[in-house]
């Protein structure tokens, strides 16, 4: 297991920035995605993903992990939509191609939400239809495709996650904090480390997505012990975020980065 950063915890900064932030301390990795200063060029990443991919060669540190949205927003082109199956394929297969030019290890998408008019169930079956095609269309890459479950989705359980990846075989980008702020035990979200491809790290509380670090309830050491046992030897991503997505405003995003840095270094040198 490794550490890196998140590009979108450091809202004000551009790509070159972030990945210079995460070098100077000590991490030498980072996640890239759409939001805020350091977003990629999605449309560049669709049109021409070997070029997009040449645009990261000389930032001088790992990506492990490229996080994409389907259409705008947690909901547009969602994979539960009905319909937007065929679009989304041919996206992901642009996608796929960027990551693998630009050597990035796994791609995660996030697996649909209660669409109008849908039920739960209803938009698990959409979402476990999409996702079949899409881990089917995976197998021809290099890079690893995940989802990551989180509040809001209609994948908001441990057992209902549980159930998706074992009726599709897609992996996970597995951030606890998303099933903590729910009020799931720590222990109910560990039998999920074993489908982890990809992880994220922020400290989190029941009703909280995230808190400072010495005010929630997640034990640090023994998730880097689960997932040791589960055999993960993927990125655990730092995460802390600075947006008004579930008030996640109020943290000061480089003390909790290095605090979350600091407690799997000292975690890691015990082994």
């Amino acid at each position: 297991m490794s550490l890196s950063l998140t590009s979108w915890s450091l809202p004000s900064c551009s790509l070159r920035e972030a990945a210079d932030i995460s070098k100077a301390l000590g991490i030498g990795a980072l996640d890239v995605g759409l939001f805020y200063r350091s977003a990629l060029d999605k449309s560049l990443i669709l049109s021409d993903p070997k070029a997009a991919a040449a645009q990261l060669v000389d930032l001088g540190v790992e990506i492990p992990n490229y996080y994409h949205l389907f259409g705008n927003g947690l909901d547009g082109h969602n994979l539960s939509l009905p319909g937007t199956l065929a679009q989304n394929l041919e996206d992901l297969r642009h996608v796929l191609t960027f990551a693998d030019s630009a050597k990035i290890k796994t791609v995660f998408i996030l697996p649909g939400v209660v669409n109008p008019g849908q039920s739960r169930s209803e938009a698990f079956a959409v979402s476990q239809k999409s996702l079949a095609a899409m881990v089917d269309l995976a197998s021809g890459f290099n890079a690893i495709l995940c989802i990551e479950p989180h509040v809001h989705s209609f994948a908001e359980s441990p057992a209902i996650v549980g159930d998706l990846v074992e009726a599709t075989g897609v992996k996970l980008a597995l951030d606890y904090s998303h099933f903590t702020c729910l009020g799931y035990r720590q222990d109910e979200i560990d039998p999920l480390a074993q489908y982890a491809a990809h992880v994220h790290l922020r400290q989190a509380r029941m009703g909280a997505l995230q808190t400072k670090f010495a005010h929630g309830t997640l034990n640090f050491p023994a998730m880097f012990g689960t997932l040791h046992e589960a055999g993960f030897d993927g990125a655990l991503a730092i995460e802390p975020v600075h947006q008004d997505y579930m008030n996640t405003l109020f943290e000061d995003v480089l003390t909790e980065i290095i605090a979350l840095r600091d407690c799997f270094l000292n975690w890691k040198g015990g082994r």
